[in-house]
């Protein structure tokens, strides 16, 4: 399934309660959304810069299965799948030792920064999707 990090949960996530702050987890998928971007060989110093093209998020959701707190070690999949010719979705499975522990989703627009209107997506977008899209799995760095 896509693309696999790990990630260990930091004291400053968590809450008073010592459970991860709920917006923390989504903080946590963006880091595997950076990470594949990196693994599949894309300059996220550029990519995020967003001269020409930008990649917004439109949409994000969140269901939580299992707190988490400081100190646990959780692996993020993430798949990502081409809605159309200039949007995208992400959807994550966060698990800590192998039980499911959230599943969220981020929607991606592409648009041209200047118009700020819709574009299709660039070729080394479309090879992100094509790699981690297909069934692919490799373990990837720490987040």
């Amino acid at each position: 399934m896509g693309y696999v990090t790990e990630y260990q949960v930091r004291f400053h996530e968590t809450d008073g309660a010592g459970v991860v702050y709920f917006a923390n987890e989504l903080v946590m998928c963006h880091g595997a959304y950076e990470a594949s971007l990196v693994a599949a060989g894309l300059d996220v110093g550029a990519f995020f810069r967003a001269e020409t093209l930008a990649y917004p998020i439109v949409h994000a959701s969140i269901d939580y299965r299992r707190p988490l707190h400081c100190g646990d070690r959780v692996e993020i999949h993430l798949t990502p799948t081409r809605l159309d010719d200039s949007s995208f979705e992400i959807r994550y499975q966060v698990k800590l030792d192998d039980a499911l522990a959230a599943q969220a989703v981020t929607r991606h627009v592409c648009i041209e920064v200047a118009s700020r209107r819709r574009r299709p997506l660039s070729n080394e977008i479309e090879a992100w999707l094509s790699r981690w899209s297909d069934g692919q799995s490799e373990p990837g760095g720490g987040v």
